[in-house]
């Protein structure tokens, strides 16, 4: 199912509560302080089961709720802020959706520290229609590949080994196809 106005609508809904500071509507709020390495980072949590208005909810399925994530960090003096916006199968806890964003982006930042030393992702500049998309799935392809071989060694030498071993890469291809 594509999504629409989805984005659209729940980041306009949320960011003008937040302007409205939430007066009319109900909703859970956490707020987390982290200071070091020259950095401060506040983050402010919203989240609300107040979704009725929202077209068609029914299609996504399990959906409870929406939240909006600030993100403020002052580095050196400088002020940035960053908002984010989700759809939740997570009742309104504002601290139990914090953890939640958190987990998301602890796992999306991991794959992409994998993917950067495994193949060098942060130096790669393909810019031909579809072309860094499609390679971007191959190599998480073949990450995920890399990571069900239990053998000892690194990522990025299992992937080198593979371009060198006929048999290690045939070993590798069967790890796709087990049932």
């Amino acid at each position: 199912m594509g999504q629409g106005t989805l984005h659209e609508d729940v980041k306009l809904f949320l960011e003008t509560e937040r302007t409205n500071e939430f007066k009319k509507t109900a909703h859970d709020y956490y707020e987390t302080l982290e200071k070091g390495h020259g950095r401060v980072e506040t983050r402010r949590y919203w989240i609300t089961d107040k979704i009725s208005w929202l077209d068609n909810k029914e299609k996504w399925v399990g959906l409870e709720s929406i939240g909006l994530v600030e993100s403020r960090r002052e580095i050196n003096g400088e002020e940035s802020c960053e908002l984010r916006c989700f759809i939740s199968s997570l009742k309104p806890n504002a601290r139990k959706f914090a953890q939640a964003v958190r987990q998301h982006w602890s796992i999306e930042n991991n794959l992409h520290w994998q993917l950067d030393v495994t193949f060098d992702e942060d130096k790669l500049r393909m810019r031909v229609k579809n072309a860094a998309e499609n390679l971007a799935i191959l190599r998480r392809l073949v990450l995920n590949t890399i990571k069900q071989d239990k053998t000892k060694g690194s990522l990025k030498g299992k992937r080198k080994k593979a371009g060198w071993s006929e048999a290690y890469l045939t070993d590798l291809l069967s790890l796709l196809f087990k049932f």
